[in-house]
C-alpha cells in the first residue's frame, strides 16, 4: 500500500552524459529492502488487530465471495423461488379477501333476493371488466393462460412482447381480479407464464453481475426450470409440478434442467407453504386439501373396473371440453359483424359472459341446485371428503361444514351432482374464452372431481354394504372416486400422467395410486386419439409457429420423405452477385435467412447468411456515407487536377521571373532601386483555406521576391490540402444521385464484412418426414436446406412440415407427390438416380482437371 511507506524503492540511479550507471549494489539493496518490508508487514499486522480492521477485512472477504457467487444458479434459483411463492401467496391473500367480501354483501342483503341478486351479479362483472381493461390497455399479450406461448418460446422462436415487465405486471393484477370475481377459472397455466417472466426480469436483473446471465441459451435453460413453478406456487407441488411442466412445455427436455427445476420447485413450495404458518393462518405445513381416506384397506379389487370407466369417461368429456372451447372461439371470429362489434367493444363479451354465469349460480336462484355458493376451495373440500352422502339423511347427519350445499329438500344428490357436473363443464369452456388471463386446469379439475364423486355416490348406492373381504365389510369411499376423476379429467385436457402425481401432493394421499393411474392413463388414451390437447388447440387457434406431433392412426406420415414436401424455389445469394442481385432478391422474398451459394450453375451450398446482414450490406453499399466518401474522392480528383495545372504555370512564371532577373542584372546595374512593400492581402485566403487553389492565370504578376514568397506558401497549402480530408456536402441532385445508385448496384458484392454462417443445418431429398420433425423438434428449427451432393436443391421450413403432418399437402411452391412414391421409387430408381448423381460429379472433377493444366500453361507462358 502507497500510504504505509511499503511501496518498493527504487535502486539508486544516476544518469551520466552517455549511458548512466547504478550507485548502489543489488546485494545490499535486496537486504534493505527485505528489512523494510518485514518491518512494515509486523506493523500492518498491528493495526489490523483492533475491532473495525477484523469487520472490515470479513466485510471485503464477503463482498468479494457474493460477488464471485452471485452469478451461480442456485443464488438465481432461491430468488426465482422467494419471488413466486410470496407472488402466490399474497395474490391468493387478496383473491380471499375479495371472495370473503362477496359473501358478506351477499348474506348482508337476506331480506331483499333483489338486491341479493343486484350483489351476486355486479361484483363479478365489475371485477371481470376492470381485469379485461387493464389487460387490453397495458399488455394485450397477457391474455390467456400463457403456456402456449411459452411452448412456442421454448422451441425457439422469438416472442419478447410476451416477457417485457408490462405484460408481467398486466398478469399479475388482471389475474388476482379474474379469480376474485368467482368465475370458473383458473390460476395454475397463467403461473406458468407469471414465473418464466419473474426469470426473465430477474436474469436481466443478474446480467448486472456477470455476463453469464447475457448467454441465450442459458436464459433458455432459467426458463425452463422456472416454468416448473406454477404448481409448486399453487398447489404446493414440487415434485408434479417439474414432472407437469416437462408434459407439457417441452418436447425433448435436457437432464441437466432436471436438478434446477426440483430445486427451485421446492422452495418455492415451501415459501408458499410457510407464508401461511408465519401469518398464523395454518398450524404447520400440511397438504392443501388434506384427506382422511382408511390406509388398512383403501380399495377392493371389484373397484377397479369402476375406476376405469371414470378415466375412460373422462377422456371423452376432455376432449369434448377441447372441442367445445374451439368451437366458441371459432365461431365468435367467423361472424365478422360480430367481431368486428366485440373487437369495437372490448369489454362487453366479458361482461355478457360474467352476466350469464352468475346469474346461472345465483344460491337463491338455480345456483341452488348445484351448490353455487361455494368458492372453488369449499367445492374441493366437500368433493374429496371421505363419508358418503346417499346413505345419509337429507340435510340432517351431514357433519361437514358445507355439506348442506349438495342437499335439496325437492332432488336427491345424485342430481345436484349431475346439475353441478354439467353446468359447470359447459361454463368452464365458455369462461375460458374470454380475454382475461386465466387457465382451464382448475376449473377442469373440479369437474372431473365431481363427475368422479358422482361415480364414487352411485357405487356406494348400488353396493350400500361395501365389500366382505376376509369377513371384514369395507364401505366405498366416493371421495376416492372423485380423487381419480379430478386427476383423469384434468390429464384428459392437457395430455399429461403427472396430474396423478399433483393429485397425491395435493391431498396427501398416496394409497390409491393404482387405481388413480389406470384412470389417468385411460383418460390420456382416449382423449389424445381424438383431439389435440387444450394448449396445442389453442396454438391452432392463434397459428403460433410451432410444431405438431403426429397423431394417431397416420401411418402414412411415416412413408412420405423431404422430397415430397420441400420448396423447389428456394431464393439465394451467389458469392459473385452484384447489389442488383442483392436488392432482388431482398425485395422478393420475406425469409430470415438465405442460403449462399457458389454460383447459380454449380448450387453448391457454402453457407447462410441472415437477411439483416444483407440489409446492412445493401444500406452500406447506397448509404449517404458512402456518397460523400465518392462526392470526397471527387473533389480530391478535381483538386489533383487542379495543383497539376497550378504546378505548370508556376513552373512557367518561374523561368519568366529567372530570365527578367538575369536582364536586369545585365543592363541596369547602376539603376537598381529597392522593392516597394507587398500587400500581404493575397496571402490569406490561402493561408484560411489551403484546399483551395486558385487557378494560374488569376496569380498577378508581381516582383520576384513576391512571386517566390506566394509560389512557398501556395505550395504549403496545396501539400497540406492534399493530405487532409476534405469538408464536403452532399449537393447532388436527385437524377445524380440515381445514377450514382445504378452504378454501385453494378458492383460486386464484398462478402468480407458479413456474418456467414459456414454450417447451416442440412437434410438430405430422401430424409423421412418422422425423422426430420425429430430434429427440427430436438434442435429448435425454423428452416432446413436440403442439399444433394453438396448441391441446393431446396428448403423445409416450419410452414411446409407442420402442413404435412396436419395433413394439408397442397403448399404453394411445393412439389406434391403421393404418399408412397418415395417407398416405390425405393427399389432399382433410387440406385439409378444416385448413379446419375455420382456420373455428374465425376464428370465435374475431370472438366476441372482438364481445365487445370490448360491454366497453368497460360500463366506459365
Amino acid at each position: 500500500m502507497a500510504g504505509d511507506g511499503s511501496e518498493l524503492r527504487p535502486l539508486q540511479y544516476e544518469q551520466t552524459l552517455k549511458y548512466g550507471h547504478y550507485t548502489q549494489e543489488l546485494g545490499a539493496y535486496t537486504k534493505e529492502e527485505a528489512a523494510r518490508l518485514s518491518e512494515s508487514g509486523q506493523r500492518r499486522l498491528e493495526n489490523n488487530k483492533g475491532r473495525c480492521a477484523k469487520c472490515r477485512n470479513c466485510m471485503v472477504r464477503c463482498q468479494k465471495f457474493l460477488f464471485s457467487q452471485v452469478g451461480e444458479d442456485w443464488i438465481f434459483l432461491i430468488l426465482l423461488g422467494l419471488l413466486t411463492g410470496l407472488l402466490s401467496w399474497v395474490m391468493d391473500i387478496f383473491v380471499g379477501m375479495c371472495l370473503h367480501a362477496q359473501k358478506w354483501i351477499y348474506e348482508g342483503l337476506d331480506s331483499n333476493v333483489f338486491l341479493q341478486y343486484l350483489a351476486w351479479v355486479a361484483y363479478p362483472v365489475v371485477l371481470i371488466i376492470f381485469s379485461a381493461g387493464f389487460t387490453h390497455i397495458l399488455a394485450p399479450k397477457a391474455v390467456g393462460s400463457g403456456i402456449p406461448e411459452m411452448k412456442t418460446i421454448m422451441r425457439g422462436v422469438v416472442l419478447k412482447e410476451h416477457l417485457s415487465f408490462k405484460t408481467l405486471v398486466a398478469k399479475v393484477v388482471s389475474l388476482t381480479f379474474a379469480l376474485a370475481s368467482g368465475m370458473p377459472l383458473g390460476k395454475e397455466s397463467p403461473f406458468v407464464h407469471i414465473a418464466t417472466l419473474c426469470a426473465a426480469l430477474l436474469s436481466r436483473f443478474m446480467s448486472l453481475f456477470g455476463g453469464l446471465y447475457k448467454n441465450e441459451s442459458r436464459n433458455m435453460e432459467m426458463l425452463t426450470a422456472a416454468s416448473t413453478l406454477a404448481m409448486s406456487c399453487c398447489f404446493a407441488a414440487p415434485i408434479g409440478g417439474v414432472l407437469f411442466s416437462i408434459e407439457v412445455t417441452s418436447t425433448f427436455f435436457a437432464v441437466r434442467n432436471y436438478w434446477r427445476g426440483f430445486f427451485a420447485a421446492t422452495f418455492s413450495a415451501f415459501i408458499y407453504r410457510v407464508l401461511p404458518v408465519w401469518n398464523r393462518d395454518e398450524e404447520t405445513i400440511t397438504a392443501i386439501y388434506q384427506t382422511r381416506f382408511r390406509l388398512d384397506f383403501p380399495f377392493d379389487l371389484q373397484e377397479l373396473p369402476a375406476f376405469a370407466v371414470v378415466g375412460i369417461a373422462s377422456g371423452f368429456a376432455g376432449a369434448l371440453f377441447v372441442y367445445l372451447n374451439g368451437v366458441i372461439v371459432r365461431f365468435v371470429r367467423r361472424q365478422k359483424a360480430a367481431n368486428t362489434f366485440l373487437m369495437k367493444k372490448c369489454l362487453l363479451y366479458p361482461a355478457l359472459v360474467t352476466l350469464l354465469i352468475s346469474t346461472l349460480t345465483f344460491p337463491r336462484g338455480f345456483g341452488q341446485f348445484m351448490a353455487g355458493e361455494l368458492t372453488v376451495e369449499e367445492t374441493l373440500d366437500t368433493l374429496l371428503d371421505n363419508q358418503t352422502w346417499a346413505k345419509q339423511d337429507i340435510g340432517e347427519e351431514f357433519d361437514i361444514g358445507h355439506a348442506h350445499a349438495w342437499t335439496h329438500p325437492q332432488v336427491n344428490v345424485f342430481v345436484v351432482l349431475f346439475l353441478f357436473t354439467f353446468m359447470k363443464f359447459w361454463m368452464s369452456a365458455l369462461a375460458t374464452t374470454m380475454p382475461v388471463p386465466c387457465g382451464a386446469f382448475m376449473p377442469v379439475f373440479v369437474v372431473g372431481a365431481g363427475f368422479g364423486r358422482l361415480v364414487g355416490e352411485g357405487m356406494a348406492a348400488w353396493f350400500p354394504d361395501g365389500f366382505n373381504t376376509n369377513g371384514t365389510i369395507y364401505p366405498i369411499v366416493p371421495g376416492s372416486y372423485a380423487l381419480a376423476g379430478a386427476a383423469a379429467m384434468s390429464g384428459a385436457i392437457t395430455h399429461t400422467v403427472s396430474t396423478a402425481i399433483i393429485v397425491f401432493e395435493l391431498t396427501g394421499q398416496i394409497s390409491h395410486i393404482l387405481p388413480v393411474m389406470i384412470a389417468v392413463i385411460l383418460a390420456n388414451v382416449v382423449a389424445q386419439s381424438l383431439q389435440p390437447s387444450f394448449y396445442d388447440s389453442i396454438i391452432r387457434i392463434k397459428k403460433l409457429p410451432y410444431l405438431p406431433e403426429f397423431g394417431w392412426g397416420h401411418r402414412e406420415l411415416y412413408n412420405i420423405r423431404v422430397e415430397d414436401i420441400m420448396v423447389r424455389d428456394v431464393h439465394y445469394v451467389s458469392l459473385k452477385c452484384c447489389y442488383r442481385d442483392l436488392r432482388n432478391v431482398l425485395l422478393t422474398g420475406h425469409l430470415k435467412t438465405l442460403a449462399l451459394v457458389e454460383s447459380a450453375d454449380s448450387m453448391i451450398l457454402l453457407g447462410s447468411i441472415e437477411r439483416a446482414q444483407l440489409q446492412a450490406l445493401l444500406s452500406l453499399q447506397l448509404g449517404r456515407p458512402r456518397r460523400l466518401d465518392f462526392i470526397r474522392e471527387r473533389a480530391v480528383g478535381e483538386k489533383r487536377r487542379l495543383s497539376v495545372a497550378s504546378d505548370t504555370g508556376r513552373k512557367d512564371g518561374g523561368r519568366r521571373a529567372s530570365l527578367e532577373v538575369r536582364f536586369q542584372i545585365s543592363t541596369e546595374e547602376s539603376t537598381f532601386s529597392p522593392v516597394h512593400p507587398v500587400s500581404q492581402k493575397p496571402l490569406k485566403p490561402a493561408l484560411k483555406k489551403p484546399s483551395v487553389v486558385e487557378p494560374p492565370a488569376e496569380i498577378p504578376q508581381s516582383p520576384n521576391s513576391c512571386i517566390a514568397l506566394k509560389n512557398l506558401f501556395c505550395a504549403c497549402s496545396k501539400e497540406e490540402g492534399l493530405g487532409d480530408d476534405v469538408d464536403v456536402e452532399d449537393d447532388m441532385t436527385i437524377g445524380e444521385i440515381a445514377e450514382w445508385e445504378e452504378q454501385q448496384l453494378d458492383e460486386q458484392v464484398n462478402f468480407s464484412n458479413c456474418k456467414i454462417d459456414p454450417a447451416p443445418f442440412q437434410l438430405v431429398e430422401r430424409m423421412s418426414m418422422h425423422k426430420t420433425h425429430t430434429m427440427f423438434s430436438l434442435l429448435g428449427l425454423d428452416h432446413a436446406f436440403v442439399t444433394s451432393m453438396g448441391r441446393l436443391i431446396g428448403v423445409v421450413s416450419l410452414k411446409e412440415l407442420r402442413k404435412a403432418i396436419e395433413g394439408s399437402m397442397a403448399v404453394k411452391g411445393a412439389m406434391v407427390r403421393p404418399a408412397l412414391a418415395s417407398f416405390r421409387e425405393s427399389g432399382t430408381s433410387g440406385c439409378e438416380i444416385e448413379a446419375t448423381e455420382l456420373h455428374k460429379l465425376w464428370d465435374r472433377m475431370s472438366l476441372h482437371r482438364d481445365h487445370d493444366p490448360s491454366e497453368s500453361n497460360e500463366n506459365s507462358q
